[in-house]
């Protein structure tokens, strides 16, 4: 799977890029996943003073997750 992921600044994610629809989001601790549908998303996310609390807020609970690791 080859994406443009683009680093971000925040304790918790490492990494965000989309799939066509989906978000997905590298973490720190390691994991990758993909959310389904909330590539919508990603300006806001890229764009909020806290990656995390945007991240736990908007998407985290709001959409479908799947690991790719």
């Amino acid at each position: 799977m080859q994406m443009n992921f683009i680093s971000v600044v925040s304790s918790n994610l490492e990494a965000i890029a989309c799939n066509g629809d989906n978000l997905v989001i590298k973490f720190k601790s390691g994991g990758i996943y993909e959310y389904i549908g909330a590539a919508k998303e990603f300006d806001n996310l890229y764009n909020a003073p806290s990656k995390g609390k945007y991240f736990h807020q908007f998407i985290r609970d709001n959409y479908k997750a799947e690991s790719l690791n």
